[in-house]
C-alpha cells in the first residue's frame, strides 16, 4: 500500500528531529573556530592549529589522543586535515569529540562536536505545523538567462556578509498569493532560504526548503510543509545566510517547522 502525502511527511519530520540530536549531529556542536597562517591553541584541544593553502594542519604528541578518522595510530607530529570543501575530506576523533574541518569563502576553521553539548542535552523535538495539502503547489523553475550561477550578498548569522550562489527563480501560487522566489541548486534539486509573517515569532528567524529537480519544462513541486529550520538555529556556531533579496513573503506561511523544543 503507498503512504500517503501526510505520512511521507510525517516519516521526514521525524528523521529530522532524529538526525539533529544524534551524537554528533548538528544539536552537538560546541565551536567553529576559524584559523590562522601561525599556530594557535584551539580552546579545549590539545595541540597546535592553524592553515594554509592546503587545509587544515595540527601539531600534538601521541599522548594528545588525536586521531585522524581511518588511521590506526594517534598523531604524533604534524598532520594535514583536508577541509569539507575537498572530496577526500578529513575528520579527527578526541575521545568522544568529532573534529571536522570546514572551508568557507577560502577561509579554514575547526568544528567541534560534542555528544555532551547542553543543546543536544536539553533537546526535546521541533515543532511544526500540522500536515496541510495547500501548502504543496506547483512551480515553474527559470534559470538565469546566462544560464550560470550569480554570486548575491547576504548578511550571515555570524554578522558577516557573504556571497551565495543562485541559479534563478520559482514562480508559484499559494494561499491565493502569486509569488517568485530565488534559489540554488542543491545536486540536481534545488534550494531557498525564505522568511515570511511567521519568521521571528511563531517560527524562527528564517528557514530551508527544497525542491525536487525540475523536468525539462522546468516544472517542479514546492512542498512548504517540508520547509525546514537551518542549522543555526540547533546551535549558534554554525554559519546560515539569511534569505536573498524578494525571499521575504509578506503572508504568513502556516506550515513546516517551526521552533526548536527543549526540556
Amino acid at each position: 500500500m503507498t503512504a500517503t502525502a501526510a505520512e511521507e511527511w510525517k516519516h521526514w519530520s521525524d528523521n529530522r528531529a532524529a538526525a539533529v540530536g544524534t551524537a554528533h549531529g548538528q544539536l552537538a556542536l560546541t565551536g567553529t573556530h576559524w584559523l590562522e597562517p601561525e599556530p594557535a591553541e584551539v580552546p579545549g584541544l590539545p595541540g597546535l592549529w592553524w592553515a594554509d593553502a592546503e587545509g587544515v594542519r595540527v601539531r600534538a604528541a601521541a599522548a594528545d589522543g588525536i586521531t585522524v578518522t581511518g588511521a590506526e595510530a594517534p598523531v604524533d607530529g604534524e598532520v594535514l586535515l583536508r577541509p569539507d570543501s575537498d572530496p577526500a575530506a578529513d575528520t579527527a576523533v578526541l575521545g568522544e569529540l568529532r573534529l571536522v574541518p570546514i572551508e568557507r569563502e577560502g577561509e579554514l576553521a575547526l568544528r567541534v562536536f560534542d555528544p555532551a553539548a547542553p543543546r543536544r542535552a536539553s533537546f526535546a523535538g521541533i515543532s511544526a505545523y500540522a500536515y496541510s495539502p495547500e501548502w504543496a503547489v506547483p512551480a515553474v523553475f527559470t534559470p538565469f538567462e546566462d544560464g550560470g550561477d550569480q554570486a548575491v550578498v547576504v548578511p550571515n548569522v555570524d554578522g558577516k556578509e557573504r556571497p551565495l550562489a543562485v541559479t534563478g527563480r520559482i514562480a508559484f501560487t499559494v494561499a491565493g498569493e502569486h509569488r517568485t522566489l530565488t534559489v540554488s541548486r542543491a545536486g540536481n534539486s534545488l534550494s531557498g532560504v525564505i522568511a515570511d509573517a511567521t519568521s521571528g515569532t511563531d517560527t524562527y528567524r528564517f528557514r530551508f526548503i527544497t525542491l525536487p529537480a525540475p523536468d525539462e519544462d522546468g516544472h517542479t513541486v514546492l512542498d512548504l510543509n517540508r520547509a525546514y529550520l537551518p542549522p543555526c538555529a540547533f546551535s549558534d556556531h554554525f554559519i546560515c545566510p539569511f534569505p536573498p533579496p524578494g525571499n521575504r513573503l509578506d503572508f504568513a506561511v502556516e506550515a513546516g517547522e517551526k521552533q526548536v523544543l527543549t526540556r
